[in-house]
């Protein structure tokens, strides 16, 4: 089969550490030297630097409680439920420190969804933010835990829950609980670091088992890809300089922030700026204040750089780096933002939270990335293009993306089934239709597999469908994509009433607005909010299926686009 490959990597990549000994405690030949007193956070509201002994000194004090205190030990699961905060990278590598796993948690989620996410992973401690804590107490009481495991981020007290600056001190004034465990070569392959949790097609989320060595390749190839190691270039051209300053804006429980933001940039001598809610006002204010020289982003943050008038008002000529992620970027928007930002580097990356990130990142050859490709494969990285009967694509050609990578995931826990149909032999099924050129440019098509991409958030269409047949009215139903120019896409439910709703509907005009009201209340009341039905409620007669009942759901995705395309059309 045709295959493509990235560039050499022409470094090692270590397999006896955690991320916690890779990023705190080990050298290695390419990372970069950060200036001395450069912080390695700064807390975003407070201006608060914490700097390289600080995190490390916290870091144990964390480690040390949550061993004493709850005999947090080898492959337990803390969950961290929160917005990003200073003290979220010390609560991971914590966690790591003493051989646990770390299952991140989106702060948006419902009772419901943390209740999932808490019986699967099966955590035993939960971490979690102020603004959070109401939902995560009530989740905890829920799946069996007690209240005192729940713990809060800062050092105000909230309601029983333990703080984190409680659990540093008390760490600290007491003599280790545990012996941080040194992994045998190639165990950090196998050993699990975090348990994501990945939207598929079928329903639920599913939880993705990453290994200590997944990211750590990843930030490795990245760094390779990015040049860090590389000082031939004249300073102002050098894409990552240490002493450079990140905004940590994008929320550290998904993959790109968790990966990409936090342990890349930090590997990259970079400083983080650590924003704990995105608001686009004072993220511009934090640019300017603190300097930000480099930006992580996803498309409807370039909707915002480049739309908004009040972006006229700010200096940001000090921008050098953005990269869009999460889901790919119109090339008028990427044109707008090489007119806005003529000093920075801009381009696309593509990754999946089963590759533990990046995949392909736009080439350091030109400053400007190429328009509609998200990028060049990693060094490391091996693709194939696979047309749907199985066969080999060349270049130019389409076909779903096929990759092996030496970050790739280990597959789904407990789910065994799933695991085969998308990692066999070696290879991640991407579900992602592409095409590659002969530069080793990725092309997103289309996406095979049915997600739904909400501002860079993966939606399952069959999880709220599941909702939506929750509701009395429903007897049936098909959730499809509807193009938005903030958030890529939006989920839009095409309904089958049951014949009282019909009924109910047909005697009165009025209770047909009424009633695509109230279920689109029913879903926002059980999902958290990127998976709301923004793009609205439409009656039909019935579902398109094929003779085995599977919804054909093109046929639906196709009438969204017919009505959209109409000038006068309104769904």
């Amino acid at each position: 089969m045709t295959e493509f490959h990235g560039q050499p990597l022409g470094t090692h990549i270590p397999d006896d550490l955690t991320i916690a000994q890779f990023i705190l405690d080990a050298e290695h030949p390419i990372r970069a030297q950060r200036p001395a007193g450069a912080p390695w956070l700064i807390d975003d509201a407070s201006g608060r630097k914490v700097g390289f002994e600080e995190i490390r000194t916290r870091t144990f004090g964390l480690a040390n409680a949550l061993s004493r205190r709850f005999n947090t030990r080898e492959d337990d699961v803390v969950c961290i439920y929160s917005p990003n905060d200073v003290d979220y990278p010390p609560a991971v590598w914590a966690t790591h420190r003493l051989g646990a796993i770390v299952s991140a948690a989106n702060p948006g989620y419902t009772l419901e969804e943390l209740v999932y996410q808490l019986e699967v992973a099966k955590a035993s401690v939960i971490i979690t933010h102020p603004v959070s804590v109401k939902v995560a107490l009530g989740a905890a009481q829920r799946v069996g835990l007690p209240a005192e495991r729940v713990v809060v981020f800062g050092s105000e007290p909230v309601s029983q829950c333990t703080t984190v600056d409680e659990l540093v001190k008390e760490g600290l004034v007491h003599p280790p609980n545990f012996a941080e465990r040194k992994l045998k070569k190639g165990e950090a392959k196998t050993k699990l670091a975090f348990l994501n949790f990945s939207s598929g097609t079928t329903g639920r989320p599913k939880a993705v088992m990453i290994s200590h060595y997944g990211p750590i390749a990843n930030v490795i190839q990245t760094a390779v890809h990015s040049e860090i190691h590389k000082t031939d270039k004249p300073w102002e051209e050098r894409r990552f300089r240490p002493g450079d300053v990140s905004a940590a804006a994008l929320p550290l429980y998904h993959i790109y922030g968790l990966v990409v933001v936090l342990h890349f940039m930090l590997f990259s001598g970079l400083s983080l700026v650590v924003v704990p809610k995105f608001n686009f006002k004072n993220f511009l204010d934090s640019i300017v204040k603190y300097r930000i020289t480099h930006l992580c982003v996803v498309p409807p943050q370039v909707v915002l750089l480049c739309k908004q008038p009040i972006v006229k008002n700010y200096d940001l000529s000090h921008v050098r780096f953005i990269n869009c992620g999460a889901a790919p970027l119109s090339g008028e928007l990427m044109m707008k933002l090489a007119s806005d930002f003529p000093k920075a580097h801009i381009g696309q990356g593509y990754g999946l939270t089963e590759s533990a990130t990046t995949l392909s990142m736009f080439s350091t050859e030109t400053k400007f990335g190429v328009i509609n490709s998200s990028g060049r494969l990693l060094p490391g990285v091996t693709a194939r293009v696979v047309r749907p009967d199985g066969t080999s694509a060349g270049r130019n050609e389409t076909g779903e993306l096929w990759v092996k990578a030496p970050s790739l995931a280990l597959g789904y826990l407990n789910n065994e089934k799933a695991t085969k149909e998308t990692f066999g032999e070696g290879w991640l099924r991407t579900g992602d239709e592409v095409r590659i050129d002969d530069k080793n440019e990725v092309f997103i098509v289309d996406r095979i597999k049915e997600l739904i991409k909400v501002r860079g958030f993966q939606v399952a269409p069959a999880e709220l469908e599941g909702t939506l047949l929750m509701h009395p009215d429903i007897q049936d139903a098909c959730v499809v994509p509807v193009a938005d120019d903030y958030s890529g896409e939006v989920p839009l439910a095409f309904v089958v009433l049951r014949p009282e709703a019909t009924a109910r509907v047909a005697k009165s005009p009025s209770e047909r607005e009424k009633l695509k009201e109230t279920i689109i209340k029913h879903t926002a009341e059980n999902k958290v909010a990127y998976k709301r039905l923004a793009g609205g409620v439409e009656f039909i007669d019935a579902i398109p299926k094929n003779p085995s009942g599977k919804i054909l759901r093109r046929v639906l995705r196709e009438r969204v686009k017919e009505m959209w395309s109409k000038p006068k059309a309104k769904l």
